[in-house]
């Protein structure tokens, strides 16, 4: 049976050589050009090698892929691309999933040897446990918010008005928790729509937030929820990874318009009394 590699790259040079060079050798290639791809094929293929660069574009975009293999497809060989054989830090935390990390430029020839011979002895592993994005999000609200925090200072705009940590912070968790009641929420119902968000946004007005400060707070959310599943990709359950991530962005979003709502609706006027 032709051994089947699934090659991650977004170098479109580089994963044509890699594609060539294998197909010539005797294996089947499906090369993808990034990890919204790679995802998709890990769920809806089987594979017998992954082949990921490590940087796609961005540092670390191949943990994701390596993790949605090991949890997929826990006995494929995994192999890692690096240009940067000095990462330390990265290559520690790959080293626990990867079969190997491979310093580019790799030789052919060495690459399909590596490949051969892993194949030849493959090693017994047991599928990585896996938890949903939701219970993820619920386990580690402390640690988003606290994300989310460090980002908030260090912004100059929204740091201008001066609140404490609780009243900077106060509303995500009734956000968060809203999150992860639509992430659980069975595909053939229809999400409600989050009133802490309304409350939410009432209050910043109050608070003397500005439409776009309203925004740049919403965008910091959801880079810290992203920033979470980053830091628990040994832990993600893959098989729904991608709709979860959709369903993040487009919850996320509802929010700030549920938010805004109080900067486009006309407020109550105080009443004067006549002499």
């Amino acid at each position: 049976m032709t051994p089947r590699v699934l090659l991650a790259d977004d170098d479109e040079a580089v994963r044509a050589m890699l594609q060539v060079a294998l197909e010539r050798d005797g294996f089947e290639v499906v090369a993808v050009e990034g990890v919204k791809d790679a995802l998709t094929r890990i769920a809806n293929e089987d594979f017998d090698v992954l082949l990921t660069d490590l940087h796609m574009p961005h540092a670390g975009d191949g943990f994701t892929v390596v993790g949605a293999m090991r949890h997929t497809h826990p006995h494929a060989v995994t192999l890692v691309l690096s240009g940067y054989p000095f990462l330390d830090e990265a290559l520690s935390a790959i080293r626990l999933q990867a079969d190997a990390i491979l310093v580019k430029p790799i030789e052919i020839a060495s690459l399909r040897e590596l490949i051969r011979e892993k194949l030849a002895q493959p090693i017994a592993r047991k599928p990585l446990p896996a938890e949903s994005v939701a219970t993820i999000l619920e386990h580690d609200l402390a640690a988003t918010i606290q994300d989310w925090m460090e980002m908030v200072e260090q912004d100059k705009e929204l740091t201008c008005i001066p609140l404490n940590f609780e009243d900077r912070t106060g509303h995500l968790p009734n956000l968060i928790a809203d999150l992860v009641n639509r992430l659980r929420l069975p595909s053939t119902k229809t999400a409600l729509i989050s009133m802490a968000a309304r409350e939410h946004g009432d209050l910043r007005r109050k608070q003397g937030y500005t439409a776009a400060m309203m925004v740049e707070e919403s965008r910091i959310l959801q880079v810290s929820i992203f920033n979470t599943l980053q830091k628990n990709l040994s832990r993600v359950d893959f098989s729904k990874v991608l709709l979860d991530v959709i369903t993040i962005a487009d919850e996320v979003d509802s929010q700030l318009k549920q938010a805004m709502f109080s900067y486009v609706e006309p407020q109550p006027q105080p009443a004067w009394s006549v002499a």
